[in-house]
């Protein structure tokens, strides 16, 4: 998928990825191939966004997370690693291609040590096909911007994160 590599390479230039930072990707493989979200998922689309993220993964040290769909209330998929039990919950559910996503469900089948979480707050992340990561990107997100604007058919979009900035007109800020 050469658009995905192109995306990855952009943000890897920035300096996007930063050893043991957690990246959360939200994808609807369903838009990438031009159908409506939900509605075709497909395993093979997903094996070629997780090799090409596990590709950048070895060469930059992020760890990437995978969030779910709305039918599992966009639980996200991590490895055992990165579990921190002092800010997530571990949930019961092994997320499927109908309900959880292809991608979530993929990295599920071919992580070593997976797990789902209820919610998580990360730096950063990556959204293909408006799946709406939002709610797992830390206070203050900020879009990062690209060359690419879509995989395949879906809209990509792309979040960094900064401090909240507190203190009124009297507070300087570096």
């Amino acid at each position: 998928m050469k658009t995905l590599d192109l995306l990855l390479e952009d943000l890897k230039s920035q300096s996007f990825f930063n050893a043991d930072e957690l990246c959360i990707v939200g994808c609807s493989t369903s838009e990438v191939i031009g159908h409506q979200i939900g509605t075709v998922g497909s395993m093979d689309i997903a094996k070629e966004i997780y090799d090409a993220l596990k590709k950048i993964e070895k060469e930059t040290g992020v760890h990437f997370v995978f969030q779910g769909c709305e039918h599992i209330n966009r639980a996200i998929t991590i490895e055992r690693r990165d579990f921190n039990p002092l800010t997530m919950e571990e949930v019961t559910v092994v997320p499927d291609v109908h309900a959880g996503g292809s991608l979530a469900t993929y990295a599920y089948q071919h992580m070593e040590d997976p797990l789902v979480v209820e919610r998580i707050q990360v730096p950063k992340g990556i959204d293909i096909g408006q799946t709406l990561i939002g709610m797992h990107i830390s206070h203050v997100a900020i879009p990062v911007r690209t060359a690419i604007k879509q995989i395949g058919e879906a809209i990509v979009t792309i979040a960094s994160s900064r401090p909240k900035k507190i203190g009124g007109e009297r507070a300087k800020y570096n």
